[in-house]
C-alpha cells in the first residue's frame, strides 16, 4: 500500500471530484470506491463523499497495491506438515508472503502450492488467492492450512467462523506479563495510518487468550491462542497491553535487541481441528524454528 498526502488550493468541491484531478491515472469512480472503503482521510478521520474542500485542508490516502491477474506455480521448496486429497498444512518460513501482490508477484506461498499440488487448489477466493483460507503475516513463520476443492474451503472457512480450529502460536513479548490473561478488544484499521491497525470501539470483536510458557528477565515466551482472526491481532494485542512482541517493526516500542532480526519473534506453532471432510481429529505443530530457538538461547545466555 502507498499513503499519500493532498492539500487543497480551492474551495466548494466535492472531496471526489477533486482528488481525481489530484491523482493522475485514477478514474473518479476508484477515488469513489477508496472513500467509500475509508481509505481517505481528512484529519485523521474518514470522509464522507459529501465532504467539500477548503483551502489548507489536508487529506491523506491509501492506495491499495494492485493485484495481479493471476498467480504462476512455481518450484518453491515448501516444508509440509499434513497433506490428503482434501487439504495441505505448510510450515510457512518468516519472509515468505502468502499471495500475490504488488511487488510480491512471484515468491509466495500461492505460487509454490500451485506448482506443489499441480494446479489442484479451491479457486472461491478467485485466481490470485488459490486454496487460502486463512492467512499469516509476510513475517510470521508457522502452520497454514490450504484448501484443494471448494467443498472443503468452504467447510473449513465455516469452521473458521465458528471456532472450531483452535490456533496457538509462541510469541516473545516485551517486559513480563502476568501469568496467563485473556484480551477481549475490538481491533479496527487506524484512521491515523491506515497502513496499521488497533483497537478502537468501532472495531471488530477480538479475542487473545496467552499463558506463560518461559520468562526472562526482560522478556516473556508466551503460549498464545487466538478466538478471532483479526488482521495484525496478537500483535496489536500485546502492544496494547503493554508488552508488544520483540522485534515488531510496526506496532514495538522502539526495543533495540531484536531490531534486526528479520520480523518479529511471533510462530503460529499448533493447529487442532476435526479433519473438515472426514471429521479425523487433526492436530499439525511445526515445532520451533531456528530464528526463535536461537534468539530464546541468547536471552538465556545473557541473562536478559
Amino acid at each position: 500500500m502507498e499513503q499519500r498526502r493532498f492539500i487543497s488550493t480551492t474551495e466548494g468541491e466535492r472531496i471526489d471530484a477533486w482528488l481525481t484531478t489530484q491523482m493522475e491515472g485514477y478514474s473518479r469512480s476508484y477515488v469513489a470506491q477508496l472513500i467509500k472503503e475509508g481509505m481517505v482521510t481528512a484529519g485523521g478521520k474518514p470522509v464522507k463523499p459529501s465532504l467539500r474542500t477548503e483551502i489548507g485542508l489536508e487529506v491523506d490516502v491509501v492506495v491499495p497495491d494492485p493485484i495481479p491477474d493471476k498467480a504462476e506455480p512455481e518450484s518453491i521448496p515448501l516444508d509440509i506438515l499434513y497433506e490428503d486429497k482434501y487439504l495441505v498444512a505448510v510450515n510457512k518460513p518468516r519472509g515468505m508472503v502468502v499471495h500475490p501482490g504488488a511487488g510480491n508477484h512471484d515468491g509466495t506461498l500461492v505460487n509454490a502450492l500451485l506448482h506443489h499440488c499441480e494446479g489442484q487448489l479451491s479457486d472461491i477466493r478467485g485466481v490470485v488467492r488459490p486454496g487460502i483460507v486463512h492467512r499469516l503475516d509476510k513475517d510470521t513463520s508457522g502452520v497454514i492450512l490450504s484448501a484443494k476443492d471448494n467443498p472443503t474451503h468452504e467447510a473449513l472457512s465455516d469452521m473458521f467462523a465458528a471456532r472450531e480450529v483452535h490456533k496457538h502460536y509462541l510469541a516473545l513479548v516485551c517486559g513480563r506479563t502476568e501469568d496467563s490473561g485473556r484480551i477481549e478488544l475490538p481491533i479496527g484499521r487506524d484512521p491515523k495510518n491506515r497502513l496499521k491497525y488497533g483497537v478502537f470501539p468501532d472495531g471488530r470483536s477480538a479475542i487473545t487468550v496467552y499463558t506463560v510458557v518461559e520468562r526472562f528477565n526482560r522478556y516473556t515466551l508466551l503460549d498464545v491462542e487466538i478466538l478471532t482472526g483479526r488482521t495484525h491481532q496478537i500483535r496489536v494485542h500485546m502492544s496494547h497491553i503493554g508488552h508488544p512482541v520483540a522485534g515488531d517493526p510496526l506496532y514495538g516500542k522502539g526495543d533495540k535487541l531484536f531490531a534486526k532480526a528479520g520480523g518479529q519473534l511471533l510462530h503460529a506453532k499448533h493447529i487442532e481441528l476435526a479433519h473438515p471432510i472426514t471429521g479425523e481429529p487433526l492436530a499439525i505443530d511445526a515445532g520451533v524454528p531456528n530464528y526463535m530457538t536461537e534468539a530464546l538461547n541468547m536471552l538465556r545466555e545473557r541473562g536478559l
